[in-house]
């Protein structure tokens, strides 16, 4: 039987583990997403998110926030599947699942190190403030041209 490489924490289960790796001395890495049908985009992002510190914590949207700012035929796969997905990559430790439309209250929790999101939010990074008020930084990662769910989803379609 196949093991998952990381494990689904709550926030609160994953705020404990953070203080614990922190006071042993390991970069926090977070970032977060749908993460709805996964493709070389999403690979090469959270590779990319891994090699900025030592632990790599996913935030996942969950089903309710994703039909709240990508409409009702969305997500394709329910979280359950989504979170199985993310765990299975080598370069993802943790995934917690986070109700609110972004992941603010998650990121207060937390106090990541290093905070990764995609070149495409430049413009908003939610919990920016925050970890940077901590002592941490944001880090925008590029993105993979033409690989999206989005374009994915239309070119099925």
């Amino acid at each position: 039987m196949n093991q998952l490489q990381g494990k689904e924490l709550s926030a609160s289960e994953m705020a404990e583990r953070c203080r614990a790796m922190k006071a042993g001395g390991q970069q926090i890495v977070f970032t977060n997403g749908a993460f709805d049908i996964l493709h070389v985009g999403h690979l090469t992002y959270l590779e990319f998110a891994r090699q900025q510190g030592d632990v790599l914590i996913v935030g996942l949207n969950s089903d309710a926030s994703i039909q709240r700012y990508k409409g009702k035929d969305r997500p394709i796969n329910h979280c359950s599947d989504r979170v199985r997905m993310l765990l299975g990559l080598r370069s993802v430790d943790y995934v917690v699942v986070f109700e609110e439309d972004e992941p603010l209250e998650l990121i207060e929790q937390l106090l990541p190190d290093v905070l990764v999101k995609g070149a495409d939010w430049a413009h908003y990074v939610s919990g920016r403030e925050v970890v940077e008020a901590n002592g941490g930084r944001v880090v925008l990662a590029k993105m993979v041209e033409g690989r999206s769910t989005s374009s994915l989803i239309q070119a099925i379609r």
